[in-house]
């Protein structure tokens, strides 16, 4: 595809680059599609957590390779150091991951504690690496009682903070403990079937969006500031 370009004063040719249909084709992996499940509750008969095995299970029957990490033991943001054996865990498994799922209850009116202090642990960057860009999500909550949405809208703000791509589908399970039996399985509902709903679509955008994440969150800004760097670095060069 060929473009003129306009008059554009303000751009930076060096890092300036037209758009490449081609390079949205390339091959796709052929691993099983890689997916991390969080969730935010430590109690023995956890809601968040019963949801999330289900989805793992639907994820598994999708065709999909599913981690679930645990939280206990992780401790709170800042009090400790990166190399806490299960902070080190987290990260590797969200490194792992080509998708995740975050499934939080809602506690006052919010997502968990818990829930926050595992995308806490997980930085934006890592040196020259940034753990979720360009990964997959989804997400759910539980609700104590009435369905409710303030759990899943935050998550979703999370997410493009931590620049996923996260799926329009969500899930939000009223009255949970309705919806488990004592074994924790999920009971026929039409909130189990939303369920299978958001994991489908999660598996068709992470195999969608696998192999070209990386294109896809190439930006210009962080080209020209690239350049912009090198730049810097040959005059110092030049000037030595």
């Amino acid at each position: 595809m060929r473009t003129e370009m306009q008059d554009l004063p303000n751009i930076h040719d060096n890092a300036f680059a037209i758009l490449d249909p081609e390079l949205l084709h390339r091959p796709m992996p052929t691993h099983r599609p890689r997916i991390l499940l969080l969730y935010g509750s430590l109690r023995e008969r956890s809601f968040s957590r019963f949801a999330t095995v289900e989805a793992a299970r639907l994820l598994q029957t999708f065709g999909a390779e599913t981690r679930i990490f645990d939280p206990s033991g992780l401790p709170l943001p800042d009090d400790a150091t990166a190399t806490h054996e299960k902070v080190e865990e987290l990260r590797e498994l969200s490194a792992w991951s080509e998708g995740q799922v975050w499934c939080s209850p809602e506690r006052h009116g919010a997502m968990t504690g818990i829930m926050k202090a595992q995308i806490d642990w997980i930085p934006l960057s890592i040196g020259a690496v940034r753990p979720t860009q360009g990964k997959t999500l989804a997400v759910m909550q539980v609700c104590g009682g009435s369905q409710s949405f303030n759990a899943v809208n935050q998550l979703r703000i999370l997410g493009r903070w931590m620049r996923m791509i996260t799926i329009p589908n969500q899930s939000s399970v009223a009255k949970a403990y309705e919806q488990f039996d004592e074994a924790g399985r999920m009971k026929p509902s039409s909130y189990y079937d939303r369920i299978v709903d958001v994991m489908e679509e999660l598996v068709k955008f992470t195999l969608l969006t696998r192999g070209v994440s990386g294109y896809l969150t190439d930006r210009y800004s962080e080209r020209k500031e690239a350049v912009e760097k090198l730049a810097k670095r040959l005059n110092l060069d030049r000037a030595v």
